[in-house]
């Protein structure tokens, strides 16, 4: 094999080599080092390469290895980091000028598996700020690139993720999915992306952005490489309070090259009604429903809540907690965030506890009403995240704006992959979700899988090369102006920064009215008339 080709390599592929001796787990790092020198500076993938602590455990693998320990299909394998989870001794900013020196203590649960399995750290990856927000240029570092285009985005918030894995500078990177932020860098990118099960794989050591819909998952070039990765990274782990012990099956060896027997829902009304996709992607769609059928799979068309159902249940949940979260540092020290997480995170302040507490019980009904559609069906396929737009073109308020197709699954809360269905004929990769049952994770990674080898898609690899020009990027920051706020939703506007305790100056109380009126559409639109006896859906379980 070319030294120029190992870059490229599966993590099947490069176990198999590592296993038998026919790759050196040190020339392998050498050479994705050398890599990310060249192709990083470009992307702005890596805001920390830890090529030294990668070297040194690839030496300790590859005297493992030649001594007859070899420890499984990671062994030797080079994984990144999305910012947010702790490395013990190694910097961990989730992005923000807040962390700069924070140098966590002990590995997150997900890493310290990782280095079990004998994976070997090559550096932290670009996120959105707390993984939360947008691609800004107002930050530490810059936003990462999508290596299909550089002047697009690679999707958030797990951004260096996925520009890392699609350009081969790792062959696998953690990433984590509050409302789609695994799949939609996966979707952008061309990769595999799993927002597993909640409560399959911990999320101690990864840096909240909201308790109730955080997920810690793989990025991959291939289905079964996200199996592999999964395989070690899921399980109990009785320190993380939402960790939740069942049987963890063995994902690759469940991964199929036929469906037959296998029962599909397709959500067509997500992006047919709910959301408007492009003829483009609705031509991807229709041609991998053919693909679904051709291969024994029974698709039918499957009806659930509309998007916006779903969307405004998460957001008032998961900002509510992000508010939560960063709220002390708000009030202190607002201008240490970004321009585009504040004005994100403020709108919030409009959220009251019956809101909050009405749409964790909205979540208990979706999630009950979702019970016999799987019992129904296997799995559930909709439209996934891309083409990816230009990093000018950016809108803080298009968050606030329209429902997002990845969110509903945040909210059922089993698992969800995406993966690539198409190109645009600009080049750019398009996806589709598939969503498994709870803890049948397996099922939604078969369904994929299958797909995979029954299509091309995998043969296409971005186009970006050393010594490629990188485009300049002017952000069109548009500033709201007071002036465009009515009276009404100024005085609203007031009452909840005063309940909330911050005081803002013009430009703060600006940014959040801008998000306001869609706030309080969502509280509007909010189902209160609950019975008495109906419970959330973060009813707590007493510990085993």
């Amino acid at each position: 094999m070319k030294h120029s080709d190992l870059h490229y390599l599966s993590i099947a592929e490069a176990g198999a080599l590592i296993r038998d001796k026919e790759l050196s787990p040190v020339e392998y790092v050498k050479t994705l080092i050398e890599r990310a020198e060249a192709i990083n500076p470009l992307l702005d993938a890596y805001v920390l390469a830890t090529p030294e602590v990668a070297l040194r455990q690839a030496e300790k693998a590859e005297a493992e290895i030649t001594a007859g320990n070899w420890r499984g299909p990671l062994h030797g394998i080079p994984f990144a980091l999305k910012d947010i989870y702790d490395t013990a001794g190694i910097r961990t900013t989730a992005h923000s000028r807040q962390l700069l020196k924070n140098i966590p203590k002990h590995d997150a649960a997900t890493v310290r598996n990782l280095f079990d399995a004998g994976a070997v750290l090559m550096g932290k990856l670009a996120t959105h700020e707390f993984a939360h927000g947008g691609p800004t240029f107002d930050l530490a570092f810059p936003p990462a690139r999508n290596p299909w285009n550089l002047e697009y985005i690679p999707g958030g918030s797990s951004s260096g993720s996925g520009a890392a894995v699609a350009a081969g500078l790792v062959p696998v990177a953690l990433g984590s999915d509050t409302g789609g932020s695994i799949r939609n860098p996966a979707g952008l990118c061309g990769l595999v992306g799993l927002k597993p099960t909640f409560g399959l794989v911990s999320k101690r050591g990864v840096i909240a952005n909201s308790f109730t819909f955080d997920h810690a998952g793989p990025l991959t070039w291939t289905v079964e490489d996200c199996a592999i990765v999964l395989q070690a990274l899921a399980g109990f782990d009785p320190a993380d309070p939402c960790s939740v012990d069942v049987p963890v099956p063995h994902y690759r060896s469940a991964l199929r090259t036929d469906l037959k027997g296998l029962r599909i829902g397709h959500v067509g009304h997500f992006y047919e009604e709910d959301t408007h996709a492009s003829p483009e992607q609705k031509s991807a769609m229709a041609e991998a429903l053919e693909v679904l059928r051709s291969l024994g799979a029974i698709v039918e068309d499957v009806k659930l809540r509309p998007l916006e159902t779903y969307y405004d249940v998460k957001i008032i949940i998961a900002e509510a907690e992000l508010l939560s979260v960063h709220h002390s540092d708000f009030a202190e020290k607002p201008y240490d965030f970004s321009s585009d997480l504040r004005r994100r995170i403020l709108p919030a302040c409009v959220f009251t506890a019956l809101d909050y507490m009405s749409a964790m019980r909205m979540r208990r009904q979706l999630v009950d009403e979702a019970k016999p559609v799987f019992e129904k069906y296997d799995a559930l396929l909709t439209l996934g995240n891309g083409p990816a737009t230009k990093l000018e073109d950016h809108r803080t308020v298009s968050s606030w704006e329209s429902p997002k197709i990845t969110t509903a699954f945040n909210v059922i809360g089993g698992g969800a992959v995406s993966i690539c269905n198409g190109f645009t004929d600009a080049g750019l990769p398009l996806s589709m979700q598939i969503a498994s049952r709870p803890f049948e994770d397996a099922t939604a990674l078969a369904i994929a899988h299958a797909y995979e080898k029954a299509t091309n898609w995998r043969d296409r690899r971005p186009p970006v090369e050393a010594g490629m020009e990188k485009p300049t990027i002017t952000p069109k920051y548009e500033a709201p102006e007071l002036a465009d706020i009515d009276a009404e939703t100024r005085r609203i506007a007031e009452v909840a920064v005063a309940r909330n305790g911050l005081e803002l100056d013009e430009t703060l109380f600006t940014e959040l009215c801008e998000g306001l009126p869609y706030a309080l559409a969502m509280s509007r639109r909010l189902e209160t008339s609950f019975r008495r006896d109906e419970e959330p859906a973060n009813v707590f379980t007493m510990p085993r």
